[in-house]
């Protein structure tokens, strides 16, 4: 048994659900998201609740993934998600231009990086110099995507902590060589 496939997803206030068949779509005032779930997996909706259940001789490894997917839909065009980079290191520089981030990361060229639609991405810096960018959309498993590549471009380096590195994250810094005395 599922102990999250079993919990039942909580209709937040001006979100609409809309179930037919296979397919689930959840409009809220942030935008609207669309998921079509297995055939083995039954959703229902009840009094303000939405109830995921599968038949007792089906496979239970997607009843809970499909109930944590439709609850992060529920959550995310109400209240939508975000993520937060920090990009530390000297004469590293990050500006949004139009649809694309263009990110300075110690390379001899800037990188370019296309923003997919319905992120947004803001540029802010902190009182140390370091930039801090805030990528946010309704879609937790595309705003999760665009942090990790973003990140992948200049992974954080565990001797001086210089790269790109997630808000809440903590790099270990490693002790460089010394020299014999």
């Amino acid at each position: 048994m599922s102990r999250i496939g079993k919990l039942p997803i909580l209709i937040l206030e001006g979100v609409d659900i809309d179930i037919k068949g296979t397919n689930i779509s959840v409009k809220g005032p942030k935008g609207q998201l669309n998921y079509t779930f297995p055939n083995e997996v039954s959703v229902v909706k009840n009094d303000g609740n939405i109830e995921v259940s599968i038949s007792e001789d089906s496979n239970a490894n997607l009843w809970g993934l499909v109930r944590s997917l439709i609850n992060n839909m529920v959550e995310g065009v109400k209240n939508g998600f975000e993520k937060k980079l920090l990009v530390i290191g000297v004469g590293y520089s990050v500006k949004v231009e139009g649809k694309k981030v263009v990110l300075n990361l110690g390379y001899s060229h800037p990188i370019n990086y296309e923003i997919p639609e319905g992120i947004d991405v803001k540029v802010d810096k902190d009182s140390k110099g370091n930039f801090i960018l805030t990528i946010s959309g309704i879609d937790k498993q595309l705003v999760g995507q665009v942090a990790a590549n973003i990140r992948f471009l200049r992974l954080p380096e565990p001797y001086k902590g210089k790269g790109v590195r997630y808000f809440d994250e903590k790099i270990t810094l490693k002790v460089g060589k010394t020299a014999k005395k």
